[in-house]
C-alpha cells in the first residue's frame, strides 16, 4: 500500500545489506566508476526526477507511493541504484519520475497518466523505450498504456491490479493523513502492523520510525496536499473499463501472496488486457519485484522477445538543470525543497 514502493521495508535491513553488498562488489570489479552517478532535478511541469545513466535507450520508472518525493536517504537511494543498475548496464537511461507537485483536488489516475504522457512528449524526446510502473505507479501505467500507447515501446507493471482490495483501501487514507501531518513513523508502523501482524507493536514502531526518516525525510511544500490527492485517486481507481483498450503487449508481474493485490485480482487484470503476459511469483508478496535479479531479467527478456517499433527521437531535448542525487549527507537543492513541510510536524 503505497506501500511505498516497498511494503517490504520490514526487510529494510536485508535489502540494505543486499543493495550495499551489490554496490560494493560492483565497485570492487571496477563497474561503479564506469557509470555516472545519479542526478536529480525538476521538470518545468513540477515533476521531480532522478536520472541515472547516459544510454541511448530510455526507461521511465513510475514509482509507488503514497507521496511524490524522490529517493533522498542513503539507504533508499542505494536500493534504487541496486534495482536500476542492470538497466543502466544494458544501455538505458533510467528516469525515476514522481507525480507532479501541487496536484489539484480530484486529480485522478487518468489525469496523472496524462501528466506522464505529456512529460514523454515534452521532455523525453517524444517516445520512451520502456515504461515500468510499480504499485501505485503500475495502476497509473494502465491508464498511460490505454491513453498514450504511441509514446513508448514496452510497458511492464509490477505489484498492481485494476483496483486495491478492501484491506488496502481501509489503510490508504489513514496512512496518507498521517504522512500529510508529518507523522511518518506512525504511518509506516501502521503499514508494517497490517502487512506483518505477527511483528510486535514495539518493533513496528521502531522500524516505522526508520522507514519514515528514510523514505519521507525530505519533502516539499505541496507534499501534504499531494499525498491526500494521490490516496483519494487510488481509492477511486477501478481500471477494469480501460484495460481492454490497451493496444500493446503488457508484462504484469505479481506475487501470489500480495496482501493488497490478491492473485485473483491480478489474474482478472491480465484477462482484461488483450495481450498480457502474467508472471505470478509463488510465495511472494507486495515487494516481490524488489526481491531478486529475476525481475530485471524478466523485463529484459520481455523487451527482447516482444520487439517494438524503434522510438523516434525528438530533434532536440530541452536543457534540464540537475545535480548529483541527494542523500541524507548531501541535501537536495534543485527543485526539491529540503526539510520539513510546513504542515504538522513536517510531512515526510
Amino acid at each position: 500500500m503505497r506501500r511505498a514502493t516497498t511494503l517490504a521495508l520490514i526487510t529494510a535491513g536485508t535489502l540494505a545489506l543486499v543493495a550495499g553488498g551489490a554496490f560494493a562488489r560492483a565497485r570492487l570489479r571496477g563497474r561503479g566508476s564506469a557509470i555516472p552517478k545519479p542526478v536529480t532535478g525538476m521538470f518545468p511541469n513540477g515533476m521531480a526526477y532522478l536520472r541515472w545513466g547516459t544510454g541511448e535507450k530510455t526507461l521511465l520508472w513510475i514509482p509507488g507511493g503514497p507521496g511524490n518525493v524522490l529517493p533522498a536517504s542513503a539507504l533508499v537511494l542505494r536500493m534504487v541504484k541496486s534495482w536500476s543498475r542492470p538497466f543502466v548496464e544494458q544501455g538505458y537511461t533510467v528516469w525515476w519520475v514522481t507525480r507532479k507537485q501541487d496536484m489539484p483536488k480530484g486529480h485522478t489516475f487518468a489525469d496523472m497518466a496524462d501528466d506522464y504522457g505529456q512529460l514523454i512528449a515534452d521532455e523525453l524526446g517524444g517516445k520512451a523505450d520502456v515504461v515500468l510502473g510499480m504499485s501505485t505507479g503500475g495502476q497509473i501505467g494502465f491508464y498511460l498504456a490505454a491513453r498514450h500507447s504511441d509514446r513508448f515501446g514496452h510497458i511492464v507493471i509490477a505489484s498492481a491490479g485494476y483496483e486495491d482490495n478492501e484491506r488496502a483501501k481501509a489503510l490508504l487514507l489513514p496512512m496518507a493523513r498521517l504522512l500529510s501531518e508529518g507523522r511518518t513513523g506512525e504511518a509506516m508502523a501502521v503499514m508494517i502492523e497490517d502487512a506483518y501482524p505477527r511483528v510486535p507493536g514495539s518493533v513496528a514502531r521502531v522500524l516505522g520510525a526508520v522507514m519514515g526518516r528514510s523514505m519521507y525525510g525530505q519533502t516539499h511544500p505541496h507534499f501534504a496536499n499531494d499525498v491526500i490527492v494521490e490516496a483519494e485517486a487510488e481509492l477511486a481507481c477501478d481500471a477494469r473499463d480501460v484495460l481492454p483498450a490497451i493496444p500493446m503487449p503488457v508484462l504484469l508481474v505479481c506475487g501470489d501472496s500480495d496482501p493488497y493485490f490478491p492473485k485473483e485480482v491480478c489474474e482478472e487484470t491480465a484477462r482484461l488486457i488483450p495481450d498480457c503476459t502474467l508472471r505470478l511469483q509463488k510465495g511472494k508478496g507486495h515487494e516481490m519485484a524488489l526481491s531478486g535479479a529475476w525481475f530485471t531479467q524478466d523485463v529484459l527478456d520481455f523487451v527482447r522477445q516482444r520487439p517494438a517499433i524503434q522510438p523516434e527521437r525528438g530533434a532536440e531535448r530541452p536543457t534540464i538543470i540537475d545535480q548529483p542525487a541527494a542523500t541524507s549527507e548531501q541535501p537536495a537543492t534543485s527543485g526539491q525543497p529540503v526539510g520539513p513541510s510546513p504542515v504538522g510536524a513536517g510531512a515526510g
